[in-house]
């Protein structure tokens, strides 16, 4: 184990979390072993700012919760102490153990199922750990980095390496691969050659994970600010393909408006702007959905808006049982979707109503999108953005063909 020192890592105490602080120092108040772990020294050493901050501590969950009346225990498959400070919640995780004889439950193709095998070293836990540069262990104590994995040295390098034997790694939790592609595209990290080269043949593995966790890994790697860099290097490494089996025709090559809508997603993020998975899935979706509802209206004679929910439901339902999109993303894409065919409906009180609904602005940067591609869809695009920039008078011409003033005040009668 190598300890590094303040003077070479430069992490001092003041610059970590203080509700982190509260936790690990009445952990080693109370005689236990306490550190911040996981991606807050990691994205410290990187120069970032942590988004979360999780302890490492030899105390059980129960005894964890016995020191903070306000924690509660999660989890079934890794058991958690989560200490809460108002909205902000400190991940605590009793160190884990290498021996196999406790509360684990192992796959025979290796996936780990469960994991509770409390009470090991400090050391054990750090090899446990997926890889690397998420096993280093900040002590604010000493103001120390505790390293057992060489982690230190690949941060400085710059390299995502995994701990052991890759290929068993990957078997033992197959969302290691995706974990791998969004702390490569995150973090600008280049992943170790040995622990890439197993990715693209065990990308299989992913059909047996629980589509919810899928779509959380995912959800994580797209809202991370790097959605357009970690879509490609999903691609490039065999994992797209696992998760949305043609989906898209040629994934190395997608349609503009999909790399737009990634990159506008992360220009979005880095603005701090809200961001939503319903328009990126409305997104990706929308080349087969197109498809599917010009078949809808030739063959069953629906309307565009009735074709347009019939084929985005079909879309959504073939792929669900890979990736569980929630309802309130199909819901919102389909919504953007069915708005497509009412721009083209410009005169009126309908066009008026437009302006107001609630889904007017989603659908609006929608159609800009399909402006990048489509003529039709250039034009109708260009009216909707004067229509939206005019001053009212202007924008009654455009709408009524001509100007509508508001009725006159009637005095109220005493």
């Amino acid at each position: 184990m190598k300890q590094i020192p303040l003077s070479e890592h430069g992490i001092a105490r003041d610059r970590i979390n203080p509700h982190a602080l509260k936790v690990t120092d009445r952990l080693q108040q109370a005689g236990f072993r306490a550190y911040v772990v996981g991606g807050a020294p990691r994205d410290l050493l990187l120069g970032r700012e942590p988004k979360d901050y999780d302890v490492g501590t030899d105390a059980t969950p129960e005894e964890v919760r016995k020191l903070f009346r306000n924690a509660r225990l999660i989890g079934r498959r890794f058991r958690l102490a989560h200490v809460r400070f108002g909205r902000e919640i400190i991940e605590v995780a009793t160190f884990r153990g290498t021996d196999d004889s406790g509360d684990r439950a192992v796959e025979d193709g290796g996936r780990v199922l469960r994991d509770n095998v409390y009470g090991g070293s400090e050391a054990e836990d750090a090899i446990r750990r997926d890889f690397t540069i998420n096993a280093l262990m900040y002590d604010p104590s000493e103001q120390v980095v505790r390293d057992y994995t060489d982690g230190y040295s690949d941060v400085a390098r710059r390299r995502l390496r995994l701990i052991g034997d890759p290929e068993l790694r990957y078997r033992e939790d197959p969302v290691r691969m995706l974990r791998a592609i969004r702390f490569q595209t995150k973090l600008d990290l280049e992943i170790d050659p040995d622990s890439k080269r197993p990715i693209g043949p065990l990308s299989p593995l992913l059909a047996d994970i629980p589509p919810a966790r899928l779509l959380d890994e995912l959800l994580k790697l797209l809202l991370g600010g790097c959605a357009w860099d970690g879509f490609r290097s999903l691609v490039d490494h065999g994992l797209w393909q696992e998760l949305f089996p043609g989906l898209l025709e040629d994934p190395a090559n997608p349609p503009v408006l999909i790399r737009e809508a990634f990159r506008n997603t992360d220009e979005r993020i880095r603005e701090g702007k809200p961001v939503t998975p319903g328009f990126l899935f409305a997104a990706l979706f929308w080349p087969r959905v197109e498809v599917e509802a010009r078949r809808c209206m030739d063959q069953d004679g629906l309307a565009p808006v009735e074709a347009l929910a019939a084929a985005g439901e079909r879309a959504f339902s073939k792929y669900t049982s890979r990736v569980s999109i929630h309802r309130r993303f199909s819901t919102m894409a389909k919504e953007m979707w069915m708005f497509q065919p009412r721009f083209e409906k410009r005169r009126g009180k309908r066009a008026m109503r437009l302006l107001s609904e609630r889904r007017f602005r989603a659908a609006y940067d929608f159609l800009l999108l399909r402006a990048l591609e489509d003529p039709d869809a250039e034009k109708l695009a260009q009216w909707w953005t004067e229509v939206q920039d005019a001053d009212p008078e202007t924008r009654n011409r455009m709408i009524f063909g001509k100007s509508r003033k508001p009725p006159p005040r009637t005095r109220a009668t005493p």
